[in-house]
């Protein structure tokens, strides 16, 4: 019998044909290479099903997988974690891109710190080209010793993108996953903070690929992104939008309530999560990183090029 891999790297995608090549480069060239990685299809109709299965045939850690009908982002996420067969695991995104020692840097990480349950690394957006457009500071708390504390910082504290993180895969599991309400990553990343500390590495290893295509620019309302998630929530009766927005806020007060930690930790995240609801009231309290004006680049930054697999001979 195969032994498993340690790492497990689940890759969602839906008609991803014009990123995806560039994407799976990246994560194939990585330095460490202990991985299995799942692509689960959500029925394209696009050329993915073409690029998936051509990367497929010439490299035995990719496992290819198409769906019969769209499902929705959020169940074809979690499919990939019920599919997963190592003891990390990280989501990947068909459009974004990863320096070579991304994978190694955090799994070292985690292998070092056993308290930490993720791992990740600084990040930058690029465009649809692949340049640098906003180099992204990471200012949360999320290594804090204090569970309260880690959980106030991914509720008022904008910056990074750890979903895409290197995480405990018995950890992951111990959460309901991804919610079908918008901003859903959100509450499953304060659950995984009330479980453990998280790890950036101090490098820019981690580029998140900004177009118009992606589902936030695409989808510009809440509902539009919601039935991206889940098709079911296109449904205006059954789904009103106060359904979609009491789940999300459901989504925080259930992860403080199954989180092990001490009954004063619990009351510090009430308190916050009460602090965070009344803020949500003033103006500007929902601006996301997206929206954001584009910043100069710093040049003596490495370029995208240099330190990502695969983009030397693309750009040539």
């Amino acid at each position: 019998m195969i032994a498993a891999p340690r790492l497990s790297i689940g890759l969602p995608v839906y008609n991803g044909e014009k990123y995806l090549a560039e994407s799976l480069d990246a994560l194939l060239g990585q330095t460490y290479g202990d991985y299995e990685l799942i692509i689960s299809d959500n029925a394209s109709t696009d050329g993915t099903e073409e690029v998936c299965r051509d990367y497929a045939a010439r490299d035995p850690r990719i496992r290819y997988v198409r769906q019969s009908q769209n499902i929705g982002a959020c169940p074809n996420h979690n499919f990939l974690v019920h599919e997963a067969r190592g003891e990390l695991f990280k989501w990947a995104s068909h459009d974004d891109l990863y320096a070579r020692t991304l994978l190694e840097r955090c799994v070292d990480a985690l292998d070092d710190r056993p308290e930490i349950v993720l791992a990740h690394a600084w990040q930058a957006i690029i465009d649809g080209d692949g340049h640098v457009v906003l180099p992204v500071d990471y200012s949360l708390t999320t290594d804090s010793p204090s569970a309260a504390e880690r959980f106030r910082s991914v509720l008022f504290t904008v910056g990074g993108d750890d979903f895409y993180g290197v995480m405990r895969t018995e950890v992951l599991r111990r959460t309901p996953l991804n919610g079908s309400y918008h901003h859903s990553d959100r509450t499953l990343m304060a659950e995984l903070a009330l479980n453990g500390q998280f790890h950036q590495v101090p490098e820019r290893l981690f580029f998140r690929r900004d177009h118009p295509d992606r589902a936030e620019r695409a989808r510009p309302t809440k509902r539009a992104r919601s039935a991206n998630m889940d098709p079911r929530r296109a449904d205006r009766l059954r789904h009103p939008m106060v359904r979609l927005l009491a789940e999300y806020v459901w989504g925080f007060v259930a992860a403080v309530r199954r989180a092990p930690i001490s009954p004063a930790e619990r009351r510090r995240c009430y308190g916050h999560l009460a602090h965070w609801m009344a803020s949500r009231a003033l103006p500007g309290s929902s601006q996301r990183m997206e929206d954001r004006p584009p910043v100069s680049v710093d040049p003596t930054e490495p370029s995208v090029d240099s330190i990502v697999a695969g983009r030397e001979r693309r750009s040539a």
